[in-house]
């Protein structure tokens, strides 16, 4: 029988428990840093995690599972190598092992959830429901115990009886698992109840593998002391902690438990570091705050609707521009580097050649709905169609499988538009579709572009949120209107000039009414200044700042000659 036992250490370690929402990556490098031997991470269902692509994120220095919208499912990085387990939950043997496959390489054990009585997993056939299918536990774990190169691990609540409870993890034990970590609880008990660690301490006994007592946070474990009391009342080989942690990560400390205002602040610093997403670390806050929710920070906290509003209390606004300053830097500098190696100069608008031989143009455009207040991509781009007696665009959506991913291409005057990021609906799609035209005509109206940088093809990502960008005066264009010149003078250009402007490249209008040669600003992973992006040869505009903490940077631009 193959068996991962032995590849690493489950005995006498005190862990992190998987819990839902809180154990994103800033959460557990606070517990690694307070003391904890090994971190879980939350649930990730393995039909999300075999959605994802495998990015390394070169901007944060961690290894991210993406969805197609750009969405973070799992973030790691090196400070958590050989200690992060991947928890997760599945109903099916061979999906299981094709989705730990995707993180076996950069986790340090899988975990299957057993124990999970919420009804979004027993619905499906997941967490505690598969307590009673003996059969399916031993083809899942058996599968991949045999499959994967590193350990396999589970996690269960307790039966009705200590016998069934016993027997159930003698079967567990059989399939060659490193570790069973066993909550003394019922599916049908909660915190309120009491934990049964006598339940526990029956399957210690029973077994030779380590066994991992998890329940105790909410009557036994309230500080780092009581850790060791619980491990030997329940006889296990170590603890997982849940709830105290939650409240209070420093209980993993020797030294003693911390202040919680304290706490927030060491966590809020990783969050910011690890640009982790506002509302996670929202949720993460409130959790820590979770008795005093009603006092002026926990409402100053509830009320929150940006990073900087959330770290205010914690004197952490400087903190947050120091580093989101450092990261618009670096981010300068990649986006520039990906645009030279990437041979033309421009990181933006590009054209790409279909099955059919016809061509599209596309830029990694998000549609932000906020952003347009008044009249949307889609109608400007209509209105503009109709001034100029051309026919009104045609919008070709596509939705991606069953991930409620979004995609369309618009067609206008016989050319194709869209945006390499897929959206969260048909109506974001297609308004991000015309917005890609709107740039490409110069019509963006004065709107922010929000760039989302794409996954290359090698798997390297920058990473970021989209990048807000104000187009400058001088780089917009009029229609067939003739409120601007179709010819422009040249500007003066200079490298250290913030302020961009310069000579169109032969700008002009086909009888139709589209214009073959453009001048644009391409903000972010796209890199193109007063040029036409598909057809440049000289200079190419740098821009600066990603997004602020209050997420409204307008961006300048510099330019640099490519010769």
């Amino acid at each position: 029988m193959a068996s991962s036992r032995g590849s690493l250490d489950y005995r006498g370690k005190i862990i992190l428990a998987p819990m839902v929402r809180i154990g994103a990556l800033p959460k557990r490098l606070l517990a690694l840093e307070y003391g904890a031997d090994l971190v879980y991470s939350e649930e990730i269902i393995d039909f999300k995690i075999l959605k994802c692509k495998r990015v390394e994120n070169v901007l944060l220095g961690t290894t991210d599972f993406v969805l197609r919208d750009g969405t973070a499912v799992f973030r790691t990085c090196t400070k958590e190598k050989g200690k992060v387990v991947f928890q997760m939950g599945t109903a099916n043997a061979q999906r299981a092992l094709k989705a730990a496959k995707m993180v076996e390489g950069d986790v340090a054990a899988v975990d299957v959830n057993m124990g999970c009585p919420k009804d979004f997993s027993i619905h499906a056939g997941m967490g505690a429901a598969l307590l009673t299918q003996p059969e399916k536990i031993k083809e899942i774990l058996t599968t991949l115990v045999n499959g994967l190169s590193i350990p396999v691990t589970c996690k269960i609540r307790i039966l009705p009886t200590v016998e069934e409870t016993v027997k159930l993890a003698k079967l567990i034990e059989s399939t060659g698992v490193a570790a069973l970590a066993v909550h003394g609880r019922t599916k049908e008990q909660r915190p309120r109840h009491e934990n049964q660690n006598h339940f526990i301490k029956a399957v210690a006994e029973a077994l030779t593998i380590p066994v991992i007592a998890n329940g105790g946070s909410k009557n036994h474990i309230r500080k780092y002391e009581d850790i060791e009391w619980f491990r030997l009342e329940t006889g296990a080989d170590s603890v997982m902690i849940a709830r105290t942690a939650e409240w209070n990560t420093s209980v993993f400390r020797k030294e003693g438990m911390l202040p919680t205002d304290e706490v927030i602040k060491a966590y809020l610093k990783i969050a910011i570091d690890y640009n982790n997403n506002m509302t996670n670390t929202k949720y993460t806050v409130q959790q820590y705050l979770h008795e005093n929710l009603n006092s002026p920070v926990g409402e100053a906290v509830m009320q929150a609707e940006l990073m900087r509003d959330l770290c205010a209390p914690w004197g952490l606004v400087e903190y947050l521009e120091e580093t989101e300053q450092k990261r618009r830097e670096r981010a300068e500098t990649l986006i520039q580097t990906m645009a030279d190696e990437d041979g033309t100069g421009s990181y933006g608008l590009k054209k790409r050649k279909l099955n059919d031989g016809s061509e599209i143009i596309e830029m990694p455009i998000k549609f932000i709905r906020k952003e347009y207040e008044g009249t949307g991509p889609k109608m400007i781009l209509y209105e503009w169609t109709k001034k100029n007696n051309l026919q009104k665009p045609v919008y070709d959506t596509e939705q991606k499988g069953n991930d409620r991913c979004f995609q369309s291409v618009v067609t206008v005057d016989g050319k194709k538009f869209s945006s390499c990021h897929w959206e969260k609906s048909k109506k974001y799609a297609e308004n991000a579709a015309a917005i890609v035209c709107l740039q490409y005509l110069g019509l963006h109206d004065e709107r922010k572009l929000n760039i989302v940088c794409p996954i290359p093809v090698d798997g390297v990502s920058l990473g970021t949120p989209p990048i807000r960008v104000v187009l400058p005066e001088s780089n917009k264009k009029k229609d067939k209107s003739g409120e601007a010149s179709q010819n422009d003078n040249v500007a003066q250009h200079s490298l250290n000039n913030v302020n961009v402007s310069g000579q169109r490249q032969n700008s002009s209008q086909t009888k139709e009414g589209m214009i073959e040669k453009r001048e644009t600003i391409n903000a972010t992973c796209g890199i193109s200044g007063n040029i036409d992006p598909l057809n440049s040869v000289h200079d190419t505009a740098v821009v600066e700042g990603f997004n602020s903490p209050n997420g409204e940077v307008n961006g300048h631009c510099k330019l640099k000659d490519k010769h």
